[in-house]
Formats: structure tokens, sequence, C-alpha cells
């Protein structure tokens, strides 16, 4: 144990032993605010030196919820537009810039610490974005419109967008527009969408400074204009701890007018060697799960791999993540072509700065087949399997190209001699030295969600929950945090050891109880809570990230 401890990441608490078991719970006192520099590697030391449960003081803390802040939706729209092409070659190519783009908390913000869920805690909210426009060169990546940094184009250019309008027809509708507009029907000129956001995404007092409202160019907050809901779209999230020992959390999201979802389990395990963080998946979590339930990707299923991360800067107090290992996307019921992608983040050097690289390839595959299983880096992949590569840096920009195998258009149908294993492909719009943007990090902040207000929350919703824990932290009040942090622990306790006098056994509200496929079931009162928050008129919410 003096060598290597086990932790609980991203809360960060020690891997407990079981709350159930007998002895009391070791509680560290509360030496105030120690700055950000200390935090973690005051963590690191308890975690090293302590053998039996501990009780962090609040001060280490951030005054956000776990289930909050684990949510893989910073960019929504993104999320929603994976279902909007007709070509399946783009689609995987939308999951592919998804995945680089759902936690862009990392990429801008620092390493943080939240609460550490309890039992039964869920905590559920929403997106209202405008859907993303396509430019009239389809190797070009989405034009997004809220939280970015980039400027419209210049309105001599006059430059043609495509705006996805109904994803369920699979048909766009096109509007000549000069600049980036929130509305499809607006004309002229509009200022770009700039984020004004720092950094880091957590204020001094840890509250999160991306709250922000887009302006147009005459200084309106677009999110209360009446046209807003005409042109935006709506994302739901749903997510609650089904188990304590050991931490795993069921998540659910849903873009229905797009025809999007997707599921997962949360569950991480981490190991404390030297200066470094581990974090790896759990058991349960057997990654990320992607259904297109309408539209033109109507049948497809994508699973999504987690890659392995480190925290790094321990000892100096500057905390950064680095990510090794690689992602895998595979596709599953496709109608014609089947694609697969590996996403394979380098290691980095021992010495140096880091430089955050990632390369990767899209490639078909055959679903009969299970050769495609070992290939889990890029140069396992048989060259003439690859139909696009990409490389670059996962917090800056990314490239892409295709290559002389590329997939066929939207348009073209691969023959019907052809078997899955030998594909037909048509020729492709970019040569192979030619390579095109797929995402730019830079230019993107987090998309900050609606959560309903604190008095209509019930008692084990996040916020409600941790409010006592949350409104002390933000005053410093550290004492009276920790105080208010260690009843709600208790109280965790001791409905455990109520349920052990019973006989009786937690059953979660929102999710079936049985999680062991990796993806988890809506229960009818998940169901319920998913239209209600569909259906929730959230205009004069502040929002948060």
């Amino acid at each position: 144990m003096a060598d290597e401890a086990i932790i609980k990441i991203p809360s960060g608490e020690v891997l407990e032993e079981d709350d159930e078991a007998p002895g009391p719970t070791i509680s560290l006192p509360d030496s105030g605010d120690v700055g950000e520099g200390g935090k973690l590697s005051m963590i690191v030391q308890l975690v090293k030196k302590c053998l039996g449960r501990l009780s962090l003081p609040a001060s280490l803390l951030e005054p956000l919820p776990n289930l909050e802040y684990w949510h893989y939706l910073d960019r929504p729209d993104l999320f929603a537009a994976i279902n909007d092409s007709s070509d399946p070659f783009e689609r995987i190519l939308a999951v592919v810039r998804f995945i680089f783009t759902k936690d862009l908390k990392f990429v801008h913000g620092k390493v943080c610490k939240p609460y550490n869920s309890v039992l039964g805690e869920h905590f559920r909210g929403h997106w209202d974005v405008p859907p993303v426009s396509y430019s009239s060169d389809p190797t070009q990546p989405p034009i997004l419109r809220v939280h970015t940094t980039v400027p419209p184009p210049p309105a001599s250019q006059g430059s043609e967008t495509v705006s996805v309008k109904s994803n369920r027809s699979g048909k766009s509708s096109k509007s000549t527009r000069s600049g980036l507009s929130l509305t499809s029907t607006s004309k002229g000129k509009t200022s770009p969408t700039l984020s004004t956001a720092p950094t880091s995404l957590v204020g001094d007092a840890g509250l999160s400074k991306l709250s922000l409202s887009p302006l147009n160019g005459s200084g309106r907050n677009e999110d209360k204009d009446k046209d807003k809901d005409k042109d935006h779209i709506r994302v739901v999230y749903v997510t609650e701890q089904v188990s304590h020992h050991p931490p795993v959390s069921a998540y659910y999201a849903s873009c229905p007018s797009r025809g999007v979802e997707m599921a997962g389990i949360d569950q991480i395990s981490a190991k404390v060697s030297g200066t470094t963080v581990r974090v790896a998946p759990g058991s349960f979590n057997k990654g990320i799960y992607i259904n297109l339930t309408s539209g033109p990707g109507l049948g497809e299923k994508y699973h999504i791999t987690h890659p392995v991360a480190n925290v790094n800067g321990i000892l100096r107090g500057s905390f950064y993540i680095t990510v090794g290992d690689s992602t895998i996307v595979t596709c599953v019921g496709a109608k014609g072509v089947s694609y697969r992608a590996v996403i394979e983040y380098k290691e980095e050097s021992w010495l140096g700065r880091a430089h955050f690289l990632v390369e990767g390839v899209i490639h078909t595959y055959d679903e009969r087949s299970t050769e495609h299983e070992e290939w889990t880096k890029v140069k396992h992949v048989p060259t003439a399997r690859v139909v696009a590569v990409f490389d670059g840096c996962w917090r800056n920009h990314i490239r892409w190209r295709r290559t002389a195998a590329s997939p066929p258009g939207p348009s073209t149908s691969t023959s019907a001699a052809s078997s899955p294993s030998t594909p037909s492909f048509s020729v492709p719009s970019l040569s192979e030295t030619e390579y095109a943007t797929l995402v730019d990090l830079s230019t993107l902040f987090v998309v900050p969600k609606k959560v309903r207000p604190l008095e209509r929350q019930l008692p084990n919703e996040s916020r409600k929950l941790w409010d006592a824990v949350t409104t002390r932290l933000l005053a410093k009040e550290y004492g009276e945090a920790t105080k208010a942090k260690l009843a709600i622990e208790q109280k965790q306790r001791d409905e455990a050891g109520e349920r052990k006098r019973k006989g009786a056994q937690f059953i979660p509200q929102y999710f079936e109880q049985d999680i062991s496929s990796g993806i988890p079931v809506l229960t009818a009162a998940g169901r319920k809570a998913v239209e209600e928050e569909l259906k929730e008129c959230s205009d004069t919410w502040p929002s948060s990230s």
C-alpha cells in the first residue's frame, strides 16, 4: 500500500471498504482553502498513508456533483448531428468527431474533484441548441453556432450552407446566407458567437464560468429570442448512482428529434503509481452505446470503447491529463458497408512536454467475421481496408483525409454481387494527399446545460442533495461544509445498515437492476423522467456547465 494505492477517480476519494463493515470512518480535519496546487497532492498522500476508511474534508472538493460532472455531452450539438447524413461513412465520421468533443472540459479545464455520489442519487438536465449547419463542401466540418470562437465567412463571399431541418426524412433544406445565423430564416451578417471563457472551466469558487448566453449583433440574448424554439433541438440526460460498492452509475441521453440516443455505465478504477494516477474503465464499464432510432441511419448501433487516461503533474501541483491506448468505434446494423474506427492515442515521452498526439483510421470490416477484433492499433488494420485516416492533437486541431479506397457516397450503391469483405468503392472526393479539418477543438467551448430549479427537484437529485455543502463551500465556510458532507455520508451508512437489518436490497429508480451487459435499460420511472425533461419549459432557467 505504501507504493501503490487504489483510488476512485473522477471523484478522487479512496476506494473504500464496505461502509457497512464495522469500524469508524476516519474523518480528516479541514485545513481550509489549500488552493488548487495542494488538493490532489494532499489526496494522493492521504491515499498512500491511510489504510482505513477515509472521509475527505470539504475544502478538497469542487462544489459540483459527480453525476452532473460526467455526461459526455460537452457538445450536444455534435451528438445530435451524428444522424444528419444519409451517407454511412459520414455518420461514422460524425461519431469520431463527437468522441473528440464529448469531454471538452479536459481540453480547456482543470482536473477537478466533484462530490462522491451516494447510492440512489440521480441527476437530470437538458440542452437546447441550434442544429449544426453544413458547408456545400462535404469534406468540411459542420458549422457550429454556439460557444465557438470561429468567425462567420466574410459577407462578400455569400457562402452557401446547408441546414438539416428534418432528420427523420433524411432531407436537407439549403439556404444561402452571409455568415452564421442562429435561425435559418435570418438574413445578413451576424456576429460570431464568441466565448469569453477562460482556460479554466471552474472559477475561484468552483463555479463554472461557461454559463454564457450567445449574443447576436444587436446585443440581445438569443436564448430568449422568441424564435428560438423554431431552430433549436433538445438533448436530454438522466443518470443515477446504481451501486456504491463498487461505485457505479448508469446514464441515458437522447435527442428524439434527430433519432439519436446514448446509454452506458460509468465505473472507473485507478492506481496511484509514483507521481501519476492511471485511470481505466471498471469491469461494468463496457463503453458508450449510441443507437440511431430513426432517420437515415435507422437501425445502426455504435459501440465506443474508453481509452486509458493518466493524471500527471502531482508533484508540481499543476495537473493535466494525458490519454493512452485506443478507442474503438464499431458500427453494427448498417444496411450497406460496415465501418469501424481505431483512434490511437500516442504514449507520451517521459522527457519533455506532453504533445497529446492522436492518429486513427476508419476502415471497413465484415460483421460476420471476428478478425477485426484483433485490430486495436492503426498498424493492425490492413491497408486495403482503410478508407480514411486522421491525425493531430486531441487538445487542438485534428485533420483527416480519404484514402484510395474511399467509401461510396449516399447515392452510390455497392454491387449486389460484392460480399461485405470486398466492398466496391467510388472515386474519393479528397486526394490521398489532401487533408481537411475534422475538428478544431481550440475554437470550441462547453455548452451550458439547463437544470430545474432546486425547489422543483427531488431530495435525491444531485444539486438538491448536495446544496448544503455547495452553499457553504461557495461561502468558504469549509468547516461547516465538511459537517454537511459528513451528515450526507452518515445518512447513507444508516440507510445501508437499515437495509441490511431488514434483508432488503437497493433497487434503482430510473434504471433496471441488471447492468451486466453494459447497456442500462430505463424503468418506467426513467422513461417518465426523460419525457418530463423533453417537455420542460426552461427559457427562464439559468444555464450552467
